[in-house]
């Protein structure tokens, strides 16, 4: 699988505030983007893949829930995490 425990453990220490912390919303974002760059890679491939293309939009969805979240919270947290990982809007 793609998704390792010790690649998830990494995006956790990389983007939340412990290794633990897969609760925060820079975490979860992290994750998100994470498994979406990958299913984008795969429906590159497979063109047809109905389930896994639907699959990426719900994501995208709670991605971009989260990141309303961030806006509404702490701007400065979302500025972050948009220019550390790459986001537009």
């Amino acid at each position: 699988m793609y998704l390792t425990p010790e690649v998830k453990k990494e995006i956790f220490e990389k983007h939340g505030q412990s290794a633990n912390d897969t609760g925060s919303p820079e975490s979860q974002i992290a994750l998100f983007t994470h498994r979406i760059k990958h299913l984008t890679e795969h429906l590159k491939k497979n063109k047809k893949d109905k389930a896994t293309q639907r699959s990426l939009v719900l994501m995208v969805g709670k991605r971009r829930r989260l990141l309303n979240y961030l806006i509404k919270t702490d701007i400065e947290r979302y500025r972050a995490i948009t220019k550390k990982l790459g986001l537009r809007k």
